[in-house]
């Protein structure tokens, strides 16, 4: 077996703790690059993803979408089309990134439009 690497090690930490607490609740994976994030609400029992949003989208302010505020207009949509898709509750899957800078703004954003993890 080869040798994880340590994102890898986070990622599969992260998931297996996140199996335990699941109970039927989509999942809001992240996903980040040097350029971009992206984040995608899924419901894990239907193998099937609700919601996405990502810093892509021409109206996300930033030069790139490689900063914090343009990761909180991705949280903020995010969250806006989670409420529209009957969702309120989820887990909050971080992968293998950890929980500070981008990631973290995506997450407080997301709370503060009403996303409950």
């Amino acid at each position: 077996m080869a040798k994880l690497s340590l994102f890898e090690r986070r990622r599969q930490r992260v998931r297996s703790k996140l199996r335990a607490q699941v109970a039927g609740r989509a999942r809001l994976s992240v996903h980040r690059t040097g350029r971009h994030i992206y984040a995608q609400i899924i419901q894990d029992g239907e193998g099937r993803t609700l919601v996405s949003a990502s810093s892509l989208d021409k109206s996300v302010k930033g030069k790139n979408g490689a900063t914090c505020e343009a990761a909180a207009e991705v949280g903020k949509r995010i969250a806006v089309a989670a409420k529209k898709a009957g969702v309120s509750s989820v887990v909050f899957d971080r992968g293998g990134f950890l929980f500070h800078g981008r990631v973290k703004a995506l997450a407080d954003a997301a709370r503060e439009a009403g996303l409950e993890f």
